[in-house]
């Protein structure tokens, strides 16, 4: 997969993940574990950009 696609995709993860945690953070009984999990996810993919980001 072309550098720009992988990014690309990465940064639809990213938006998903971060579209997630706004709806979680929401809720009526918002669940605290799965809001961190979540983030933790958020800043993987985001050094996954930056990774790819440094090669290009």
């Amino acid at each position: 997969m072309p550098a720009d696609e992988r990014i690309a995709s990465l940064r639809t993860k990213h938006a998903a993940i971060e579209n997630a945690i706004d709806d979680e953070e929401h809720r009526p009984h918002p669940d605290d574990l799965r809001i961190v999990e979540l983030k933790r996810e958020k800043l993987r993919i985001k050094d996954q950009i930056a990774g790819h980001m440094d090669q290009a």
